[in-house]
């Protein structure tokens, strides 16, 4: 939970304008995509109870009762500044309807990295796995030319940065396994200006 007092509707305000959850495209199966951007999740900002109510009236809705997929890009995620915590993503995962975990078809992770993948592989069998779960799901992409084979590649937005990195990986493959340095690049993401929030040091979710 968030120690910061942080309104709720600044929080609602927030996940809007950085665009973290956006539905649109298709995969080629004609299946609606919820895109959601790793990086441009601000973790530290956000409570869990304000981002399940977010998913469970902004999000969820719009996906309707038909099959869909996820496409996770998890380039320049950083653990200190978007990762949830463990007992926050099981508690958002808990909360998710029945009928939109079986309608979920896949989740494409961009770019999963070794950690990542370590991640998953340990907690991800314990927490998200079971009837419909998500671990059985996640189909990991290390480069964007394999995620075009599943997504019709003019339909999803694909943030510069993202393309940036695939490009680095094409000529520094062992950046995917964290073993070598990016040297520090920096990617852009949408600044968090509301002087509402600037004034915060940005610690929530544990």
């Amino acid at each position: 939970m968030c120690s910061q007092v942080v309104s709720e509707s600044e929080q609602e305000e927030l996940i809007d304008r950085l665009e973290i959850f956006k539905i649109h495209g298709r995969d080629k199966q004609g299946r609606k995509i919820l895109r959601i951007i790793g990086k441009f999740f601000p973790a530290r900002l956000l409570s869990v109870e304000v981002l399940k109510r977010y998913l469970a009236e902004r999000v969820y809705p719009r996906l309707g009762k038909k099959a869909f997929t996820v496409l996770y890009v998890h380039t320049g995620v950083q653990r200190s500044e978007n990762f949830a915590g463990i007992s926050a993503l099981r508690s958002i995962y808990d909360a998710i309807p029945a009928n939109v975990k079986e309608n979920l078809q896949a989740v494409y992770f961009v770019h999963p990295g070794l950690q990542a993948r370590l991640f998953l592989a340990t907690f991800g069998r314990l927490f998200f796995n079971g009837v419909g779960g998500l671990y059985g799901k996640l189909r990991y992409v290390n480069r964007l030319d394999y995620l075009w084979e599943h997504v019709r590649r003019h339909e999803v937005e694909i943030p510069e940065f993202v393309m940036d990195h695939d490009e680095d990986l094409e000529y520094r493959p062992m950046m995917d396994y964290g073993l070598e340095s990016d040297h520090r690049r920096v990617y852009g993401a949408p600044a968090v200006d509301s002087p509402a929030l600037s004034i915060y040091s940005m610690r929530c979710i544990s």
